[in-house]
């Protein structure tokens, strides 16, 4: 068993003389040290003119018991992997290793093999460097070399050896930082740029302070650059459509088309002629062969919006588009090749429509490849009166008035409110008030929230009973007239309906 000793008070002077001498060499040797691998044959030199040894060891072991250094110098056999079952203790030394055994991990005895290739006794130390542990051999094919007076000045070659690796270790971490830095700066810049370049179209939904807008943008420019499909979730009107095409603006497919198609907006005998196209005869209305969406966004992005209304059998042919590449129109025996960069969206839950059986489980986890969530208008306070700034500006332009301001009610009216319609339902509140205040200032009264609409903040908290109240009261105000209701809560009419039939609000709209 090791033999552990105590470090003593004095070595001899020529001992301590050598230290001297050579831990000067050892400070020159380490000062740029930036891989202590490839400079231990040379530390070994120089620590054994101040302690002989055959052979010097090195295994750093970081807080998780994970050997990220090794090294080793003279014909030291392999050793066994590294076990923190064993912890390195401070020090020890075993006088011959003929007699005594040296256990590294539990049923892991090198002892042997040590023996074998001529070794016999051997010096070992550690030190902790930060929460990591760094351990030391010094190896010997004498019997008996080491002693208990030897150990302060091992200790301190140890100690210059751990200084080396806490540099190599604190440069290797300056390095990955500066890089994540540099990326980071780099997607940053990249961010500014397409904003910039996007602003003369589409700057109004592009505009967004807060720290939610800016993470789903910074995602969006990351992922462009690649070939990967995206799927884009959250509430209606939170501005899906916006980030695609910010996506494919941004992207090496910018040159091509973006063809957008709302899955929601067709019946569904139509959805899989849309998408995929037909051939002539492929059904009685068929007089002409038709390309779909997939052909017509060749070379760029097909956008495809609430892709949770696609029946199961367009699901299935869809999937194919995916994994092969490549699809048939109705009616066709050929396949055709599918050059196309997918883009979904949704504003449900696709894992509870996979559970539920209403969503191909195979198709789920093909486009959930890279998946960013747009959060609702209400979780993002900073942007609501900076999307409502540049909306009354472009609302002002269309209407040929001058720009309408917001009193202070209004603004505190605008924050407080729940907006179960998102963007697209504020774009409308702002356009209804700019008509209505003909110039003027915009009040409270202008924008038509009720109270009974529950503002966002108010003590009923349930954004639910929120949502049904808006949509109840937006149907009395439009009679019952569900296309104009939809209009004006930012929705399409399936949409409408979809919350109606959740809210069990059908009888009370033809009421």
């Amino acid at each position: 068993m090791p033999v552990l000793t105590e470090p003593s008070a004095a070595g001899p002077a020529d001992a301590l003389s050598a230290y001297f001498e050579g831990s000067v060499e050892l400070v020159r040797a380490m000062a740029d040290v930036l891989d202590i691998r490839t400079l231990f044959p040379r530390l070994s030199a120089i620590a054994s003119k101040m302690l002989p040894h055959d052979a010097l060891a090195l295994a750093f072991v970081d807080q998780h018991g994970q050997l990220v250094v090794e090294a080793a110098t003279g014909d030291l056999p392999d050793m066994p992997p590294y076990s923190p079952d064993v912890p390195f203790p401070e020090d020890f030394i075993i006088d011959d290793l003929a007699t005594e055994g040296l256990a590294v991990a539990r049923g892991m005895n090198p002892t042997d093999r040590l023996v074998a290739r001529g070794f016999r006794s051997v010096l070992g130390m550690s030190a902790r460097v930060g929460e990591d542990v760094l351990g030391v051999g010094f190896w010997s094919k004498q019997p008996h070399t080491y002693e208990g007076r030897d150990v302060p000045l091992a200790r301190r070659i140890v100690d210059h050896i751990a200084l080396a690796v806490s540099h190599e270790r604190l440069a290797g971490t300056a390095r990955a930082t500066g890089v994540a830095r540099a990326r980071t700066d780099e997607v940053d810049s990249r961010l500014r740029t397409l904003s910039e370049e996007l602003g003369s179209r589409m700057h109004t939904r592009i505009v967004g302070r807060s720290t939610e807008w800016q993470d789903v943008l910074r995602k969006a420019a990351q992922v462009a650059e690649t070939e990967t499909t995206v799927l884009l979730t959250g509430e209606s009107g939170t501005g899906k459509e916006v980030v695609a095409r910010f996506i494919h603006r941004a992207s090496p497919r910018k040159n091509g088309p973006l063809i957008a198609l709302n899955c929601a907006a067709l019946p569904e005998q139509l959805l899989e002629a849309e998408v995929f196209g037909y051939e002539r005869g492929a059904f009685t209305s068929a007089q002409h062969a038709k390309p779909g969406q997939i052909e017509l966004a060749s070379g760029g992005v097909l956008f495809l919006d609430e892709v949770t209304e696609m029946s199961l059998p367009a699901q299935a042919k869809f999937l194919r588009v995916l994994q092969e590449r490549e699809f048939q129109r109705l009616g066709g025996t050929r396949p055709l090749k599918a050059n196309i960069r997918l883009i979904a969206a949704t504003n449900r839950d696709l894992r509870k429509a996979v559970e539920r059986g209403d969503f191909r489980e195979d198709l789920f986890y093909r486009l959930q490849v890279f998946d960013i969530r747009i959060s609702p208008l209400r979780e993002r306070p900073p942007d609501i009166l900076a999307l409502a700034e540049v909306f009354l500006q472009e609302i002002g332009r269309s209407l040929g008035r001058p720009l309408a301001g917001l009193t202070r009610d209004a603004r505190r009216t605008l924050l407080q409110y729940a907006w179960p319609g998102n963007v697209r339902e504020l774009h409308n509140v702002l356009e209804r008030a700019a008509i209505l205040c003909e110039g003027g200032l915009i009040t409270t009264e202008h924008l038509a929230l009720q109270s009974d609409r529950k503002p966002f903040g108010s003590d009923s908290a349930d954004l639910s009973v929120a949502e049904r109240a808006t949509i109840a009261q937006v149907l009395r105000d439009c009679r019952g007239n569900k296309s104009k209701a939809a209009q004006r809560l930012g929705l399409s009419r399936t949409q409408l309906y979809s919350r109606m039939r959740k809210h069990g609000l059908e009888e009370a709209a033809s009421a």
